[in-house]
């Protein structure tokens, strides 16, 4: 067989088949002519999670299940009256679930396909399915071959000398012609990263530019092209088995009408709070400039004690890690960790609080009439809303016991009494009819 450097469907087919049948990945490297650890890498950026239980039990992952007395926990036992270590709900209500990792995934062939002991298996389980794989080898081969060929500090030094000229009315082909060889750039690139948003000025200031229609739709570039290296969710899961103890916050944006504003979210897993941040463009520079507001208003303490670990997807407008994980001086205060792509279950916290934002601003919305105080208010409502999951209290409840209610000021997250609550439309449209109060006190009392 010829070697090349990419593996095929058919490969990948064969790789699947031979794993069921036992073999090892030295045997399966010599078939393919393939290093054995080309196939173990493979198999383990690609295989997938697979929530099933065995005959009988239903999916419990919990490492207290085989002791475990406790009864009403979730929807399920309350009704049927079933004991919460027999239940396949229960884990995702307790406080005090640990998921327990079967020893066998940790080392090859890194999936469940051959196990003995997967009949009678309750634990998560993984797979391989060479269809699946191929195509997300496919889109993530595409993805690498975007973004610019600049790093982080870089930019910073480029967009300090283009974007006072921009604001100054000089136009992209005249600071360049008479900067080049200080920027060290071609002039399609300045002309990419400011289309990009990776500039603070924005092609607003470019009335030209304005003026122009786009010839066609382009994928938003990302803004470094290595940002994945050492943040992939792999690197995530060793990072959390080496600090079990560090909290994560999961980060992902809410699109209004296209091309308007969009909301930069952010959860707290540990207490379901739930943030959220206006901005006027999806890129890369709006998600920074939203953290470096808030290091500036927590301060370096607080800030570092929020944000210790954060897991998003792989959206262009989160392609500039560094500069989120790093303060102006070049102090790391954060860690960036990145998804699968196509693997929305993997910070499924986020996505399932992003309902609760679609009770009020439903697909479709436009943000681009509401500010900042409106949005705060918005998560005010939402944060304050007790549940089920968290033993009926609210994630405001909870995030103030573990952090204090004084961060929650600097937040702008006010807590509500429970029969104010509003989490529909209504809400918005009162909001658009309330634009002179200037401070969220007021709009919070008149509501309440």
């Amino acid at each position: 067989m010829a070697k090349h450097s990419h593996l095929t469907l058919q490969e990948r087919s064969i790789i699947c088949a031979r794993i069921a049948q036992g073999a090892s990945f030295r045997q399966i490297g010599a078939e393919l002519d393939k290093d054995p650890g080309t196939i173990s890498k493979e198999i383990r950026l690609h295989r997938v999670s697979v929530e099933t239980g065995s005959f009988g039990c239903g999916f419990n992952p919990c490492i207290h299940r085989r002791n475990c007395t406790k009864k009403f926990v979730c929807v399920t036992c309350i009704y049927r009256g079933k004991k919460c270590s027999l239940c396949k709900n229960c884990h995702k209500n307790c406080l005090d679930f640990i998921e327990e990792v079967c020893p066998k995934l940790l080392k090859p062939p890194y999936i469940c396909t051959a196990c003995k002991e997967r009949s009678k298996c309750t634990l998560r389980k993984f797979e391989y399915h060479p269809n699946y794989a191929d195509k997300i080898y496919q889109q993530t081969l595409g993805e690498s071959r975007q973004g610019f060929s600049v790093t982080p500090e870089e930019l910073e030094r480029i967009n300090k000398i283009v974007s006072p000229l921009i604001k100054n009315g000089q136009s992209i082909h005249h600071i360049w012609k008479n900067n080049k060889d200080i920027l060290m750039v071609s002039e399609k690139t300045l002309y990419n990263l400011l289309n990009a948003g990776a500039f603070s000025a924005t092609k607003l200031d470019c009335p030209r530019i304005v003026r122009m229609r786009p010839r066609q739709k382009t994928p938003a570039p990302k803004v470094d092209r290595h940002c994945y290296d050492g943040r992939t969710y792999d690197d995530f899961i060793q990072f959390m088995v080496e600090h079990p103890d560090t909290p994560v916050v999961q980060m992902d944006s809410v699109i209004g009408r296209k091309g308007g504003k969009v909301l930069l979210t952010i959860f707290f897993q540990n207490c379901n709070l739930l943030l959220a941040f206006l901005r006027d463009h999806n890129t890369a520079r709006s998600v920074t400039d939203i953290f470096e507001d808030l290091y500036s208003r927590l301060g370096h303490d607080d800030y570092c004690k929020l944000f210790p670990v954060i897991l998003t997807d792989r959206g262009s407008e989160f392609s500039n890690p560094t500069a989120i994980e790093k303060d102006a001086d070049g102090h790391s205060r954060s860690r960036i960790f990145y998804c699968n792509p196509s693997a929305p279950y993997q910070k499924g916290g986020i996505e399932v609080s992003h309902e609760l934002i679609r009770r009020i601003l439903p697909k479709g919305t436009s943000f681009d009439s509401l500010q900042q105080e409106d949005i705060d208010l918005m998560l005010s409502h939402i944060n304050s809303y007790k549940r089920d999951k968290l033993n009926n209290r609210s994630a405001y409840q909870l995030f103030s016991f573990i952090y204090g209610e004084s961060i929650l000021n600097k937040l702008n997250v006010r807590e509500l009494q429970p029969n104010d609550i509003v989490l529909s439309p209504e809400i918005i449209e009162k909001v658009k009819t309330l634009k002179g109060f200037p401070t969220n006190q007021e709009h919070l009392c008149l509501f309440c």
